[in-house]
């Protein structure tokens, strides 16, 4: 009973790791399309999306904004944080 517990426990893990890795190169992708002239390919995308999604969660509850649950409110907010994050990466490669 307790080898099925943590099968099914792992598989889990697993499925929140890909779905993270999936709305992080969709957020990315997308911020960099936003934001033009920024592009980092497939795994920086991933990355930029994943600390959107982190910059997101704290700058969208403090402004008072609520895009509610779900994979596209996620895609969303990832996407805004993605923005801000190139925005601000941006202005510190001209300086």
């Amino acid at each position: 009973m307790e080898g099925e517990a943590v099968a099914v426990a792992g598989t889990s893990v697993l499925w929140v790791i890909v779905v993270a890795l999936v709305i992080g190169a969709i957020a990315g992708w997308l911020a960099g399309l936003i934001v033009e002239g920024v592009g980092f390919g497939l795994i920086g995308n991933i990355v930029v999306g994943i600390i959107g999604a982190i910059i997101a969660s704290f700058l969208l509850p403090a402004i008072g904004l609520n895009l509610g649950g779900g994979i596209l409110a996620s895609i969303i907010s990832a996407v805004i944080g993605a923005v801000v994050l190139l925005v601000i990466i941006g202005l510190f490669r001209r300086a």
